[in-house]
């Protein structure tokens, strides 16, 4: 295939001098198969890379499908900031001016925009319980972390397969030296948060990922645990209604995730900024 597409390369969820996570996204995608998209993903060998469509549902105004280097993921949330803001830079016109609306496998995904960032609305759980003791045991062990500091764990997956720890503090958060091999090999998709409990903090909340994408390295800011994270504590009063994370601080990153829930809906938003433009030609 000698056609070229246009792509972009976006960073999401970092507002200052610090980089967030990088995100390839590939427009006018509706004649590449899902083996070419499969391997354009693997050849970017980014956490995600996603393809902009035509919507199928007459309610959306775009289709998403979104793989990382090895697999389609029918959610996630920095690839669903990405892509919108990439969709919109490149002349896309909502049907409604003040809502984006995303196809994508997990459904229909409410966005909105502000002058700093763009929201997404956080989908329903599709896993939502306590984590079982033989679950936790073996999660401790991958973290290296001592289980006294541990106050909560939880299914929080919303597609993706999320598992959320909650530990006493911040500082437990940013001193956890996890086993990445081994959490690779679990299939564990492992997220773990702590706040802050002093004033002049950064944030309010500490956040990691641990084994998405391929599992190997640590994920810099990741929206769909975010999303998951939040319905769980602003639920169980473990968070207040409006609250900001911080993510990717171990690895050098700048990702600053803001939440807010407004009646039901529970919004997961960042900044969102084009590093790279131009076109891209299938590998095959």
């Amino acid at each position: 295939m000698s056609m070229f597409l246009p792509f972009h390369q976006v960073d999401v969820f970092a507002p200052g001098p610090l980089p967030g996570n990088p995100l390839a996204v590939v427009h006018d995608a509706d004649a590449l198969s899902d083996r070419q998209m499969q391997a354009f993903a693997n050849w970017t060998n980014l956490s995600e890379t996603t393809f902009l469509l035509a919507p199928t549902s007459g309610e959306a105004d775009y289709r998403l499908r979104i793989f990382t280097p090895t697999r389609e993921l029918p959610f996630a949330g920095h690839p669903t900031l990405g892509s919108a803001h990439a969709w919109l830079e490149a002349g896309g016109r909502p049907a409604h001016r003040e809502t984006i609306t995303q196809e994508s496998a997990s459904g229909l995904v409410a966005l909105r925009r502000s002058a700093d960032r763009i929201s997404f609305a956080a989908p329903p759980l599709v896993r939502d319980e306590q984590a079982d003791e033989k679950t936790l045991c073996s999660i401790t062990e991958l973290l290296g972390a001592d289980a006294s500091r541990i106050e909560a764990a939880r299914w929080i997956d919303n597609g993706p397969g999320w598992v959320g720890i909650v530990f006493k503090s911040a500082d437990d958060v940013l001193g956890l030296r996890p086993q990445m091999a081994e959490i690779a090999k679990s299939g564990f998709k492992i997220g773990v948060a702590g706040f802050f409990d002093h004033s002049g903090a950064p944030a309010d909340l500490e956040v990691r990922a641990f084994g998405s994408g391929d599992g190997s390295s640590e994920d810099p800011v990741t929206g769909s645990l975010n999303a998951g994270f939040a319905q769980w504590l602003i639920r169980d009063g473990r968070a207040p209604r409006s609250y900001v994370a911080r993510q990717g601080t171990v690895l050098g990153r700048g990702g600053m995730i803001h939440v807010e829930k407004k009646g039901e809906d529970v919004w997961i938003g960042g900044a969102t900024r084009t590093i790279i433009s131009g076109t891209m030609r299938p590998l095959a």
